[in-house]
């Protein structure tokens, strides 16, 4: 099994980004440099707000769509239901 990562960011719109990768604090460093996603153009990443590990590709893709489909309320539960856990 690979260690696939699905982050969620908070943004300086607070809004929320949810994504996948192997490898989270160099992905975030990419879209703080906008060479990550194109969401991140014309707003920045503040931090990482939720971190999921231990996923395949596979699950990993599953579980970031499943965010990616709540609405803010409900991501902002799942962040209030993981906020005693270290990031």
């Amino acid at each position: 099994m690979d260690n696939w990562h699905v982050y969620m960011i908070l943004c300086s719109d607070d809004t929320l980004y949810t994504g996948i990768s192997t490898d989270v604090e160099r992905r975030f460093l990419e879209h703080k440099n906008l060479r990550g996603a194109k969401y991140f153009r014309g707003r920045q990443p503040v931090k990482i707000v939720y971190l999921e590990s231990a996923h395949s590709r596979s699950s990993a893709s599953k579980t970031e769509a499943k965010i990616k489909n709540f609405t803010r309320k409900k991501k902002l539960l799942l962040l209030e239901s993981t906020a005693n856990e270290t990031i």
